[in-house]
């Protein structure tokens, strides 16, 4: 008895179990939606519920009839709307990704560089926001943004402006709530990867006379690009997709593929294009981080070599 339970206990502790829950966790909540927003994206719309017609039908004589409708992808191939649309939230996402990184980066140098109890405290104010609503915390730029907010008050109270500038409803709007919400994913894995360095490398480089900048961007720039990459990551991802910061803040002015996901799905009741525009977008999205993978496998096993 005693040994069946070592044996029950080992099979519990095994790694096998480890791996499997995320695995499991990604076939039901990545995988399956994945595969049946796919298939929505090969459907003809319809009216009724739900708006698209089955893939499979079965005629007489037990003949199985498989329609896959191509007629989606080739309308959004060819509407540039749709094109705009991907690039503006490219280009939205990139700019969100490049304004985090550069707050992101000497905050979380100057982290690293603190010491343990400061440092506890500081990575405390960077999640601190986390404990607050996403939708609260884009909901208060409206009130710092609008025309009669507290940045235009400020403004006219020290007389920079005479008027309201228009700061809700742009462009400049969305890119801001991003780089706000965005900011502690970018922060944090720069955080891990600047705490890694060994800074006798940097004293080694002031011997041998580099300069500052120079021992910046030839130690600590190089051994920070892990988590240069994370962060980007964590935050562009997000970004292209976002739609509760454009549809706050950017008003109509502001075009992301989240705001078009959503009126095809809700407004146009239009669930193949709207399946196909995620499918495209999400394609966009896998591939590199697919090929980032590659590039950090292969240089993970140039150093085990060396």
């Amino acid at each position: 008895m005693r040994g069946r339970l070592i044996k029950l206990q080992r099979v519990l502790l095994s790694p096998f179990w480890a791996v499997l829950v995320p695995y499991v966790w990604l076939l039901f909540f990545f995988l399956i939606p994945f595969l049946i927003v796919l298939k929505i994206s090969f459907s003809d719309l319809r009216l009724g519920l739900p708006p698209y017609g089955p893939l499979m039908e079965w005629v007489e004589e037990g003949i199985l009839i498989i329609r896959l409708n191509l007629t989606n992808y080739s309308f959004i191939g060819t509407d540039a709307l749709y094109l705009f649309t991907y690039l503006e939230s490219l280009m939205i996402a990139v700019i969100g990704t490049l304004g985090c990184l550069l707050i992101g980066y000497p905050m979380a140098y100057g982290i690293a560089k603190a010491g343990p109890p400061l440092r506890t405290v500081l990575l405390m104010m960077v999640i601190l926001p986390f404990w607050t609503s996403f939708l609260l915390r884009v909901y208060a730029w409206i009130g710092i943004l609008s025309p009669h907010g507290f940045l235009n008050l400020i403004l006219m109270k020290i007389g920079l402006i005479s008027s309201p500038l228009t700061l809700l409803d742009t462009t400049f709007a969305t890119v801001l709530g991003i780089i706000y919400c965005y900011l502690p994913f970018m922060i944090l894995p720069l955080f891990a990867s600047l705490e890694k360095i060994d800074h006798t490398l940097v004293e080694a480089a002031y011997d041998l006379g580099a300069k500052p900048f120079q021992a910046f961007l030839r130690v600590i720039w190089p051994l920070s690009l892990p988590g240069v990459a994370a962060g980007s990551m964590l935050v562009l991802i997000p970004a292209v997709g976002e739609f509760v910061i454009p549809e706050l803040l950017g008003g109509s002015q502001t075009l992301m593929i989240g705001k078009v996901l959503w009126n095809e799905f809700f407004t146009n009741r239009d669930w193949p294009v709207a399946s196909a525009l995620a499918v495209i977008m999400l394609i966009f999205l896998v591939l590199p981080i697919t090929i980032f993978q590659r590039i950090q496998e292969r240089q993970v096993r140039f150093l085990d070599a060396d």
